[in-house]
């Protein structure tokens, strides 16, 4: 009996042993990944949310390369000039106004032809006979041909002779059977007479001028009129 108790004594610590052996005495950690809880489980998380708030950064704005075209003293010289280029006939000064990239598109009508001159050709719409059909006029329906100055000019000159008031970024007219907007994105400024009243302001009368900056200096790029159309 006592040998019996000596042999199970004898493997148990036989078998204590070889399971104290087969333990490593530093066991690898194991890694322990935090799993994100969501309010829904079918919903998965996008980037923003798996990761922590940002510290609040404060950002400096770029300077504009050019200054703004509504408090730019240069931007009303550029209208003084116009008007005394068209009050005067003066080529050379018109050329010098007109943007040397783009170009002046010019419409006598909102919805007619628009018409791009270079700075160079501008030099000469004073004196050049070449006629444009610039649109059929409102009302009578009748196309409107002609050179430049036989046109567009007149409708400048008689702007720039009444009082009219200057507008930045606002398109300014009287009351219109049409939609008002512009044909082009950007800066610009509406020069605006504003009607007699014993005419119920149905009179009223509007040329925009587009206007772009290179090197620095604003530059016409778009001339159109506007005024009541029966």
């Amino acid at each position: 009996m006592k040998t019996g108790i000596l042999s199970l004594t004898l493997i148990a610590a036989f078998l204590l042993a070889g399971c104290a052996s087969a333990t490593p005495a530093n066991p690898t950690p194991t890694l322990l990944i935090p799993v994100l809880q969501m309010t829904d489980p079918t919903v998965t998380p996008s980037p923003l949310e798996t990761l922590a708030p940002l510290p609040n950064v404060t950002t400096t704005p770029f300077p504009s390369a050019a200054p703004s075209l509504c408090t730019d003293p240069a931007a009303v010289a550029l209208i003084e000039s116009l008007k005394t280029s068209m009050l005067n006939a003066d080529g050379a000064l018109l050329s010098s106004l007109v943007s040397p990239t783009r170009g002046m598109e010019v419409r006598w009508v909102r919805y007619g032809a628009a018409v791009t001159y270079t700075s160079e050709q501008a030099k000469f719409l004073y004196e050049t006979t070449f006629e444009v059909n610039w649109g059929d006029a409102p009302g009578s329906g009748l196309a409107k041909v002609g050179a430049f100055h036989d046109v567009i000019v007149p409708d400048l000159v008689k702007i720039f002779n009444q009082p009219y008031t200057l507008h930045c970024n606002e398109l300014k007219h009287g009351g219109a059977t049409y939609d008002v907007t512009l044909p082009f994105d950007g800066d610009f400024y509406s020069i605006h007479f504003a009607g007699a009243e014993v005419n119920g302001f149905l009179d009223w009368h509007t040329w925009v001028v587009g206007m772009d900056y290179e090197n620095g200096k604003p530059y016409i790029h778009s001339l159109i009129q506007f005024y009541w159309e029966p």
